[in-house]
């Protein structure tokens, strides 16, 4: 848990024991989970306390949200040392049979050159197919 502590705090995130359960939740994840995922997996855990969490995560970096598609936002903890710019993201990639979504950190999103006047603040690329579990 100690590591778990140091996370959170070079994050500047009071590590709570809620926190440090959701991200040992989140370590432990194999694919991006949505907040109805974590609720099942904290049966006790009060919802807007969950969603908190997450937000709190989201806002220091420690995760990063993926639309997916299937109207349900998904999380997934951030690489070291991703600051969750434009320039750090990379491709999901969404599973048509099991519904799982799986970040690809080793395939980053292209620079897109944007007219002038323009910011990116947030650049997405889903692919949709089979995942390797399922093919």
């Amino acid at each position: 848990m100690k590591k778990l502590e140091n996370k959170l705090e070079q994050n500047k995130v009071r590590p709570t024991a809620m926190r440090l359960l959701v991200l040992k939740a989140l370590q432990n994840q194999k694919a991006a989970v949505s907040l109805q995922d974590l609720e099942m997996t904290f049966e006790k855990a009060d919802r807007v306390t969950l969603y908190r969490t997450l937000k709190t995560f989201q806002d220091k970096g420690l995760v990063h949200s993926i639309e997916d598609g299937t109207g349900a936002t998904k999380y997934a903890l951030c690489q070291d040392g991703c600051e969750c710019a434009p320039e750090d993201m990379h491709v999901h990639f969404f599973c048509n049979s099991c519904n799982d979504t799986f970040c690809l950190p080793k395939l980053k999103i292209p620079s897109v050159s944007l007219p002038q006047g323009f910011i990116p603040v947030e650049t997405n690329l889903l692919v949709k197919g089979i995942c390797a579990n399922c093919s």
